[in-house]
């Protein structure tokens, strides 16, 4: 039976791969993004969220079964703080009504590998909490330090959006609500977003460097869609709180086996 199955930042790369995935099932798909869809929003202006979630809810007649919530920057600034996570989250939560009248709602969020490098503790720390104008602040002081620093708000809004999941996903809220939460943490991806790091061998160094991917190099935004497509599918009907990282093997390589020590 088709589900109705909304995606953010549907206009290029993995949401634009997503859709497709799952309008060539029997899917039905609204599409999400800045200048085109079927809804059109900037998710760093909460008052456009709210708009968006409601514009939303009159298409689906407050019904909706699944959410890839994968619009996202790798600025480094603080709009990586604004979309990244606190528009991720609000949009989230304002869809959950719409999710928790579905029989098998599902949520899968673009995160990144960038979640296991370096990041800013207070950052983290704030958006965690909720604080939203601290951490608008907290990322605008790290972006004026210059662009090592400024990576920060791209790496701390992802280490914040994967704890969130992890925080969210067993509560009454969601798990209570049959409400399927988890991420995709993609490591290096041909996008838009990389294609000028892509272009030289001095980026593709670079980006090999910082994210070593040792099973099958580079993905495509296809690869990262089809994890997604399984998320928000009702075969996924255990899979909560996970993080799936879709990164060749950096995962192993960063963390290696001690996450499975005990506590």
């Amino acid at each position: 039976m088709a589900r109705t199955i909304v995606v953010t930042g549907s206009a290029s790369g993995i949401g634009k791969a997503t859709a497709e995935l799952l309008e060539a099932g029997v899917d039905r798909v609204l599409r999400v993004d800045l200048r085109e869809g079927d809804v059109i929003g900037d998710l760093s202006d909460p008052a456009q969220i709210e708009r968006v979630a409601a514009e939303i809810a009159e298409r689906t007649g407050g019904v909706l079964d699944g959410l890839v919530a994968n619009a996202g920057v790798s600025a480094n600034s603080e709009l990586s703080v604004k979309i990244n996570y606190l528009g991720t989250v609000q949009l989230i939560e304002a869809l959950r009504p719409q999710l928790a009248a579905a029989e098998a709602p599902r949520v899968s969020v673009t995160t990144s590998a960038a979640t296991l490098q370096g990041n800013d503790p207070e950052l983290v720390d704030l958006l965690l909490a909720g604080d939203a104008e601290a951490a608008i602040a907290r990322g605008a002081a790290l972006a004026a330090q210059g662009p090592e620093a400024g990576y920060a708000n791209y790496s701390s809004s992802k280490r914040a959006i994967s704890r969130w999941i992890r925080r969210a996903a067993p509560s009454a809220e969601y798990a209570g609500a049959g409400i399927g939460l988890n991420g995709v943490g993609p490591g290096q991806v041909r996008t838009g977003m990389t294609t000028e790091l892509f272009a030289s061998e001095e980026g593709r160094k670079m980006a090999d460097d910082a994210m070593p991917a040792p099973y099958n190099g580079v993905a495509e935004a296809a690869h990262v869609a089809a994890v997604h497509a399984f998320l928000v599918s009702e075969a996924n009907a255990r899979m909560t709180g996970q993080v799936l990282f879709v990164d060749g093997g950096f995962d192993a390589l960063r963390r290696g086996d001690d996450i499975w020590q005990s506590v």
